[in-house]
Formats: structure tokens, C-alpha cells, sequence
């Protein structure tokens, strides 16, 4: 490599780095004493720029700002950044798999409009929990929903997030609710180092993801869990200060896996404890 490409992609990793640890993104930065002047709420909660009325129809017009697709509590300017900035940077993050659990035997069970809308309904309450939880959607696939807790985005305490998000996807769909759940969802989180970056070609579509073993154990996590479980990786329970006494212990064989793996469950409507509090995010 050039030296000269070789500081262009030194440059990228730092830039990267900022973004996703910090959230920092110095252009956005320099933005926000003039975009907290312009009305009204709700706002970027990176750059403050507004999303509702006159304000929103400045910034859309001046700086090409409207909500993000992957959160929209925040500004498209993770999207901008990821097409701008054509890299990544291997970071800690935690990761949510929501799963829809016997979705073959649903869909066998029941009219294909029916289970389409079934479906459409655990995307929205889902998504709505990872976005009110300011997780970064990775994917809506089939019936799996991934959400990404990047530090730059949920705070440094994103383990605690994921779990509390994961947690609260299995109460808004219904598990431990008198009635039963309307939708039965198991979800995986795992905390470790991942390459967070974009994806895509340069002058194409260009989406951020995740990749890595990391994410692959969160995925095999999720699809371990019963219906109204939280599977929580060692990893992803000591970053998090969780207080695992009292919680189910497993020891799990993961595809890819030499030994296995230790995992605490945390059931529908059960309460945990944790060793510190949360910082403000």
C-alpha cells in the first residue's frame, strides 16, 4: 500500500472510530448551535436538527437532513457517513436477534394474508422497542429482526440497553401476559467485537452492518431461545453489570463452537437486578 493510501485509510479508520465510539462526526457537531435554534421538536438526538415543521423543511432543504432509516430519532447522517466514508472499524458493540419461534408451523396454520400481517405487526412493535432503545436496525429478514447497540448511538452502557430492550420486545408481544403472547419471540444478545462498517459498492447502495463471529453468536443465540425467553451470552451479562444470581444457567453447543457455551435466560415477566446503575444516555 502507498504511504499516501495508507493515510487515507488510517484516516477513514480514525473518522470511523469517532462515529461509532463517540458519536462524534465533527461536521454534524459544528451544526448543532445552529439547528438547536430552529423549531421545533422531536430532534436529530445527534446533531439536534429538527423533524417537525418549519424547521424540518429548512434543514431538508439546505443540508438534505430527514430521519435515518435505520432509527429515526437520528438523522440520516449515519447513511451519508457510511457512502461517504466507504470503511469500518472493528468495535464492541451488543447485538439483539428477535425470532419468530415455529414461524413455519404458523405460517402452515393460517391464510398467507393473515400470517403477512402477523408478521408486519412484530416488525413494528419490534422496531419500535430497538428504536425508542436507540439501536441502529440492521435487518428485517424473514422473522428475524436484528438490532445494533452501538456505543456512538445507545451509549456506552449498550449491553444493558440490548438486554433491557429484549426484555421489554417479549412484554410489548405479549408473553407473560394473561392471554399469552399474540406472537411467539425468543431473542439472543451477545456483546463483543465486531466490524461495524459499510456495505455496498462505492457508487451504489450503501447500507451499515455488522460482521463477524460476534454477530453470528448473537443470530444462534436468538434461534436457541424458547418462545418468551431472553438468552443472554456470558459476555454480553458481565459487560452489562446484570446480576445473574437467581437467573437459569445453560451451557450451549454453538455451530462453529469447539466447547460450549454459557448463556443466562431471562423468562417473560421475570425481574433482574443490576450491579450499577445506568449512566444518563
Amino acid at each position: 500500500m502507498s504511504p499516501v493510501k495508507e493515510e487515507q485509510t488510517t484516516q477513514i479508520e480514525e473518522t470511523w472510530r469517532k462515529f461509532l465510539v463517540t458519536g462524534e462526526y465533527t461536521p454534524e457537531r459544528r451544526m448543532r448551535h445552529f439547528f438547536g435554534f430552529l423549531p421545533h421538536g422531536p430532534r436529530c438526538k445527534m446533531c439536534y436538527a429538527p423533524f417537525q415543521g418549519v424547521g424540518a423543511q429548512v434543514v431538508r432543504v439546505l443540508f438534505g437532513k430527514r430521519p435515518a432509516k435505520m432509527n429515526p430519532k437520528f438523522c440520516n447522517v449515519c447513511e451519508e457517513f457510511a457512502s461517504r466514508y466507504h470503511g469500518g472499524l472493528e468495535v464492541e458493540i451488543s447485538m439483539l436477534f428477535a425470532d419468530v419461534r415455529g414461524s413455519t408451523t404458523l405460517a402452515e396454520s393460517m391464510p398467507v394474508y393473515d400470517f403477512s400481517r402477523l408478521i408486519d405487526r412484530f416488525y413494528r412493535a419490534s422496531t419500535d422497542v430497538l428504536i425508542r432503545n436507540d439501536a441502529l436496525i440492521d435487518k428485517l429478514i424473514g422473522d428475524e429482526v436484528t438490532g445494533l447497540f452501538v456505543p456512538g448511538f445507545a451509549g456506552t452502557d449498550h449491553a444493558r440497553r440490548a438486554i433491557e430492550a429484549g426484555m421489554e420486545l417479549l412484554r410489548v408481544t405479549g408473553h407473560g401476559s394473561p392471554d399469552g403472547p399474540w406472537v411467539p419471540v425468543g431473542v439472543g444478545i451477545h456483546t463483543g467485537i465486531a466490524y461495524v462498517g459499510a456495505v455496498g459498492s462505492t457508487d451504489g447502495v450503501t447500507d451499515i452492518t455488522a460482521l463477524g463471529d460476534a454477530p453470528n453468536v448473537a443470530a444462534r443465540l436468538a434461534s436457541l431461545a424458547n418462545a418468551g425467553e431472553v438468552l443472554v451470552s456470558e459476555e454480553a451479562g458481565r459487560t452489562s453489570g446484570l446480576v445473574l444470581e437467581g437467573l437459569e444457567l445453560r451451557s450451549l453447543g454453538l455451530k462453529g463452537r469447539s466447547g460450549p457455551v454459557n448463556v443466562w435466560a431471562i423468562h417473560s415477566g421475570q425481574s433482574v437486578e443490576w450491579m450499577h446503575r445506568s449512566p444518563p444516555h
